[in-house]
């Protein structure tokens, strides 16, 4: 029987640094992102699918084309009139990324208006990932849907993942923001922080302060990516564990790391619920994708096991 993976977001419209000081178009968005990477690693019998809105334009018309085309479902994607998606511009200094945003306008924060779409694709779902990003987007009402939602299919015994993926900027208020943050991670069964945004914005010492956190809010399971200084899991019932970061000669791009790992760790993790091996197999995916430019690579410049 076929087994979904939905990913909840916004997909935005993706510029970067090309040759002859051109620029490239692309679509990514952490969320998005996520789901590509799971795409590629994922089982047969596993679909990955993509939650949002887009607009009824000629972008979001192409959008949803390239979504198609990389194998990931988007039948829970819904049309909004007068909407648009947004649109982001990557800087690069030494291989290390700053953006600009244009998303007034983005579709994608009407996600959650409409409650019998999203009820029903979550129940048509067994693995459900969203974001910090997921509901820094929102309005305080849709918030509170989305978030509503999760915690029924997780107490219908499906896996809800949360990554906080912190960004200030989409935030007018820091109390808020934090207080979001929390409540997101307290409806998810797994939790999977970067620990530079829990130690900046939260004030970890450590992984393993990142990881009594989040599971004093409820979590059950807590991955911890640190970038060059590994991972640290800690899942019910087992001892902490630490993964080493795969070595990377040369930093290209650091767009999409976390998201690489996420989607890769994920497909791995449903196929056998062998944490360690998902975290081994997402490491070496995202230390092949941060030697590329753009938030997507193509499969040929994963490794074969990624």
């Amino acid at each position: 029987m076929m087994k979904r993976m939905l990913s909840i977001g916004e997909c935005m419209v993706e510029l970067r640094q090309a040759e002859e000081g051109l620029l490239r178009k692309g679509y990514a968005g952490d969320t998005f992102n996520t789901a590509y990477y799971a795409r590629l690693a994922a089982p047969k019998d596993w679909a990955v699918s993509y939650l949002s809105a887009v607009g009824i334009d000629k972008v979001s018309e192409e959008m949803l084309g390239f979504m198609e085309s990389t194998g990931v479902e988007t039948g829970f994607v819904r049309r909004v009139e007068g909407r648009t998606p947004g649109l982001y511009m990557i800087h690069l200094d030494k291989g290390e990324r700053s953006f600009s945003y244009w998303r007034s306008a983005s579709a994608a924060k009407t996600l959650a208006d409409d409650p019998v779409h999203l009820r029903a694709a979550i129940e048509q779902s067994d693995v459900v990932f969203f974001s910090g990003i997921t509901l820094a987007i929102l309005s305080a009402d849709a918030v509170e849907a989305l978030l509503s939602e999760l915690r029924r299919a997780r107490t219908a015994g499906k896996t809800v993942v949360f990554d906080p993926n912190i960004r200030p900027h989409l935030w007018q208020d820091r109390t808020v923001m934090l207080d979001t943050i929390n409540a997101g991670a307290a409806v998810a069964n797994l939790v999977m922080p970067s620990f530079d945004d829990e130690a900046t914005h939260f004030g970890d010492a450590d992984p393993a302060a990142t990881i009594a956190r989040y599971k004093a809010l409820g979590a059950e399971n807590v991955v911890v990516k640190d970038g060059a200084n590994g991972i640290t899991l800690s899942f019910a019932g087992k001892p902490a564990e630490f993964i080493t970061a795969t070595r990377v000669d040369k930093v290209v791009d650091t767009t999409s790391a976390g998201d690489s790992f996420n989607g890769t760790f994920l497909a791995r993790y449903v196929q056998d619920g062998d944490a360690r091996a998902a975290a081994t197999a997402a490491a070496r995916a995202a230390a092949a994708v941060i030697g590329h430019h753009g938030a997507l690579v193509p499969r040929e410049a994963l490794p074969a096991a990624a």
